[in-house]
């Protein structure tokens, strides 16, 4: 039996790790792999790796973060393989300096495999206020006003995306959007926002029985 994979997609702080516990909280075995996960197999000498931010500005990291999200999305692919579920958390945008777009990389590497993708979606000025309240060290940007790195996420992070399925974690608790995820993957199949960037791949609709 092949298991599910469900993308979660939105800017730094906006609710994408809590979602993820949420949904591991729920019935069933779900394997959270995304990119803190990443993060803590990257070298440091190229982190953030895949987090990298919008905007061109490590042109030097963007080849490793093509590779990176490579061996991410195979790893995807092998956990369901297995028969396990997995949500992955990412902020998936096409801002580099050289064209990259991994999503395009994701449809390709998955093709086959049932995926939901989820938009995670929250104002900024409640990204902001988790933002000051825990920069963690100054990783994350924060201060007054809208740092021009956190307004590039916000834009690109969804730019260009279609979803399966929305949330906004400033109208819903992480336990509210985790129980949205369950009900939409025991919907009856139909094409997925995921199938129909690329329709001729024939991917499958998240659904197990």
């Amino acid at each position: 039996m092949t298991g599910r994979i469900v993308i979660l997609n939105g800017a730094p702080r906006s609710g994408k790790s809590s979602i993820a516990r949420a949904l591991q909280a729920t019935d069933g075995l779900w394997l959270n792999f995304g990119v803190d996960a990443m993060m803590a197999m990257t070298p440091e000498h190229l982190r953030p790796g895949i987090g990298l931010r919008p905007g061109g500005e490590r042109p030097d990291l963007e080849p490793v973060v093509r590779e990176l999200y490579g061996v991410l999305f195979a790893q995807l692919a092998a956990t369901v393989h297995a028969g396990v579920d997995v949500v992955s958390d990412l902020g998936l945008h096409d801002d580099y300096a050289a064209p990259f777009d991994p999503l395009a990389d994701a449809v390709q590497r998955l093709a086959g495999l049932p995926v939901l993708f989820v938009g995670v979606r929250c104002p900024i000025e409640i990204v902001m206020a988790r933002r000051n309240a825990d920069p963690r060290g100054g990783y994350y940007a924060a201060g007054d006003g809208v740092p021009a790195p956190v307004a590039r996420w916000q834009d690109a992070v969804h730019r260009g995306h279609a979803y399966d399925l929305e949330l906004d974690t400033a109208l819903l608790t992480p336990e509210q959007c985790a129980a949205a995820i369950v009900t939409a993957l025991q919907t009856p199949p139909k094409p997925t926002a995921f199938e129909q960037r690329a329709p001729k791949l024939s991917l499958q609709r998240p659904h197990k029985d």
